[in-house]
């Protein structure tokens, strides 16, 4: 697969790279940013509005999906893009995460970035606290957890993992991985870092073995952890990149954790000098227009999160100086549209009174117009940001837009 991925460009004095990657289903132009369909849908959205976002790429959710319909549905019906009606390249992820979020951490609010100091993101099964949640249990051989759906007990391995992902039929895979809070101490992030390697090698032998079977050409990720420990994300993008069985290594690579906001790109910048230059490298779970400067720059060829869809939803609003609350009473009879000189569908129909109106009046429209304009904004904002590194002014435009733009 890593043959499958051409460098164009790269960026001078930094990490960045502008690229082509090429899958079964299409070719994404990275630096992409990957919209998320977690439940084989892009929540609000049909693929055709997600597509003229200018999306490429969507990703889906392998513990959802696992849990409902059930991935032996998904693949009787021919695979995720072809039960969702999408046409062009996707992913699934591991699963991880989410047994880790809704399972290990449930309730606590584990999110992808954190604050340091919250003493509610230390992963509850490590508390003594019999009043905590404990939805999941983490053993050497894979995670036990209670479906957050119905209760139902389930065990995933990393083996089990990749069968649910090739039954799914994304382009793109990861390896089953533990996510931890970056909360947690040394000793248990290296303890855990353990273990991801372990799953890492076993997903990878399960993975070559069901591609020799489908002759399927999935592409595997794997996960790079370590939390915010300097030598350990060190370690992890040393032993995930040289991981190797009869010769063949990883397709490409995933960062993952949850992230202090302080030090997420350092610890990006740690990974992404170390893994190797001509495989692709996605940035798990992050979106904000600021990160996507900074995970660019540090050599990330790819992203996804939910953020676009969810806050359209929730009637916030990106535009290019700040995020807005189209809620707010001063939008009810604003009679232009959210910016004037965005091509989306939105902007080109609608003024901001009508989206205002929309969501007083708890129309499911509005978080559709809101989420169209969010994505192409996002997917957007990655192109502008590939076409500056194509043009060699990436500096001058990252500090154009983030001088403008106010978190």
């Amino acid at each position: 697969m890593s043959s499958n991925f051409k460098i164009e460009k790269k960026l001078d004095g930094a990490l960045g790279r502008a690229g082509v990657l090429s899958t079964p289903h299409g070719e994404i132009r990275t630096p992409a940013f990957v919209a998320v369909g977690t439940k084989a849908t892009v929540k609000s959205l049909n693929p055709e509005q997600v597509s003229a976002a200018g999306t490429e790429v969507v990703l889906g959710n392998t513990y959802h999906l696992y849990l409902q319909p059930r991935d032996e549905i998904v693949r009787e019906a021919g695979g995720i893009g072809k039960f969702m009606g999408w046409h062009g390249p996707t992913m699934t992820d591991s699963g991880g995460f989410q047994v880790f979020s809704l399972g290990a951490a449930y309730g606590k609010d584990i999110s992808k970035v954190v604050k340091i100091t919250d003493p509610s993101l230390l992963i509850p099964e490590r508390f003594d606290d019999s009043d905590a949640p404990r939805l999941a249990k983490i053993g050497n051989d894979g995670v036990s957890f209670k479906s957050h759906l119905d209760g139902s007990l389930h065990y995933i391995t990393p083996e089990r993992s990749i069968e649910i992902q090739h039954n799914l039929g994304a382009d793109i895979i990861f390896a089953f991985d533990e996510c931890t809070s970056p909360a947690e101490d040394f000793r248990y992030q290296e303890e855990a870092l353990n273990r991801t390697h372990a799953w890492a090698k076993r997903s990878l032998g399960h993975h070559q073995k069901l591609k020799a079977e489908s002759k399927k050409q999935t592409a595997l990720f794997g996960i790079v952890q370590g939390g915010r420990e300097e030598s350990l994300r060190k370690k992890s993008a040393q032993v995930i990149s040289e991981m190797q069985i009869e010769g063949k290594g990883f397709d490409g690579f995933g960062i993952g954790g949850s992230f202090a906001k302080e030090d997420m790109s350092t610890a990006v910048k740690w990974v992404n000098e170390i893994l190797p230059e001509e495989k692709p490298r996605h940035l798990l779970g992050i979106g904000e227009p600021e990160d996507l400067f900074m995970g660019v720059e540090n050599g990330v060829d790819l992203f996804d999160c939910v953020l676009p869809t969810r806050l359209g939803r929730n009637g916030t609003i990106y535009t290019k100086e700040r995020k807005i609350s189209i809620t707010n009473t001063k939008y009810r009879n604003d009679f232009s549209p959210i910016e004037k000189d965005c091509g989306c569908y939105t902007c080109q129909n609608f003024t901001c009174a009508y989206i205002a109106h929309l969501f007083h009046g708890k129309e499911m429209l509005a978080g559709t117009l809101a989420s169209i304009h969010n994505l192409h904004f996002i997917v957007n904002l990655v192109k502008k940001i590939r076409q500056s590194i194509l043009d060699g002014n990436f500096s001058e435009f990252k500090k154009e837009f983030l001088d403008r733009y106010k978190k």
